[in-house]
């Protein structure tokens, strides 16, 4: 995947965002993070969640 200016793609989404995706609300995937289950990067102090280990959570498990 290709990244430029005319075709942005965010590979991550913030916590808000991902809940819909998981059909979850905002707090289950905080605790989903807070488990271990879900993979998410810290940068600062903003949380992200990559859309592979969305892929992989909704896959059963992650890689």
């Amino acid at each position: 995947m290709t990244l430029t200016a005319e075709h942005p793609t965010r590979l991550t989404r913030k916590p808000e965002e991902a809940a819909p995706m998981l059909g979850i609300g905002r707090n289950g995937v905080y605790a989903l993070i807070r488990a271990g289950k879900l993979r998410h990067i810290k940068v600062g102090r903003k949380i992200l969640v990559p859309l592979s280990a969305i892929e992989d959570f909704l896959n059963g498990g992650q890689k």
